[in-house]
């Protein structure tokens, strides 16, 4: 019989949204909007992680919120009033979206208090998680439906145990803007039915362009065992003086405990500025059955009609 602590014994069934941050980039709209809430298409970003939590099997949600938020719980709890206002216009379609809002998991919120860092907004989580896996998801990148990341990085951890870390390739030019990481050459896994996992070996929050030890950039989605939140405690503040998820990580790292990292390869759409905004809202909107068909030609036809830059004008 294997021992409680071998990868197989523990599942993980609770994600951990961070959403305390002021969203200063998207000022003022931010002032009375959380920037979560901000819309993609016809959903807030926070509706598609929420989501994507619940289709990779993690039916428990917990929301690490900050002062200002509170339209974020009122967005996931029920709105009697509304929904009984639609029954009543026979407005199937949109009481099913409300629904759709409400009913995707079982969303729960703890205050972070202080902003501390990304460290310290997933050490609020120590109670709702307990002594099991589980998954953090940024609300910055928005993964395509159609691709698997979070429950191949649930396989990743369920074999191999310690904690696995999406990685997207960002080219040596844009490292620094991310955390980076050092991986052994040697591939755990790969093929054309997954993403490329690499054992993890060192790591750097936003590391000069050469110093960076990859072009490796850790991107928004992380399976953490329990164990991470003894290594969170125990970090000083880093960067910014603030406590950095990528500097406790890199003790479990020192520590001996596996971390892997899954390479992305597919759709991520990144809401976390308003340029990157503004491609996601274009690119969701036109692979929707109800809009792309109209969307698309219309789109096709001002980009046809934008003046060439540097060109003269006529």
């Amino acid at each position: 019989m294997s021992s409680p602590s071998t990868p197989s014994q523990r599942t993980a069934t609770k994600a951990v949204i961070p959403v305390a941050g002021m969203g200063t980039r998207f000022l003022p709209a931010t002032k009375a909007v959380p920037k979560e809430l901000l819309p993609v298409v016809d959903r807030p970003a926070l509706q598609y992680i929420v989501e994507e939590a619940a289709r990779a099997g993690l039916p428990e949600v917990l929301m690490v919120t900050g002062r200002n938020k509170g339209s974020i719980e009122d967005f996931f709890d029920r709105t009697p009033e509304l929904e009984t206002a639609l029954e009543a216009k026979g407005d199937q379609s949109r009481l099913d979206a409300v629904h759709a809002s409400t009913d995707v998991a079982q969303v729960h919120f703890v205050r972070q208090g202080e902003a501390k860092g990304l460290g310290h907004a997933v050490l609020q989580a120590a109670a709702f998680v307990g002594d099991e896996p589980f998954a953090v998801l940024l609300g910055d990148d928005i993964i395509d439906a159609r691709d698997l990341l979070l429950e191949q990085m649930l396989a990743v951890q369920a074999e191999h145990g310690g904690a696995v870390v999406a990685l997207l390739d960002v080219g040596a030019e844009n490292i620094s803007k991310y955390g980076a990481v050092a991986v052994e050459e040697a591939k755990v896994s790969g093929d054309a039915a997954g993403d490329e996992v690499f054992r993890i070996t060192g790591m750097v929050e936003k590391p000069p362009a050469d110093e960076a030890p990859s072009s490796l950039a850790i991107i928004g989605r992380y399976v953490l065992p329990p164990e991470v939140f003894a290594a969170i405690r125990e970090t000083p503040p880093g960067r910014g003086g603030e406590i950095q998820l990528t500097d406790a990580m890199l003790k479990l790292v020192d520590d001996g405990v596996p971390v892997h990292g899954v390479v992305f390869s597919g759709r991520r759409y990144d809401t976390g500025d308003k340029l990157d905004y503004l491609k996601a809202v274009v690119q969701l909107a036109v692979e929707r059955e109800d809009l792309g068909p109209a969307f698309a030609p219309w789109l096709r036809d001002f980009v046809a009609d934008l003046p060439v830059e540097g060109a003269s004008p006529a």
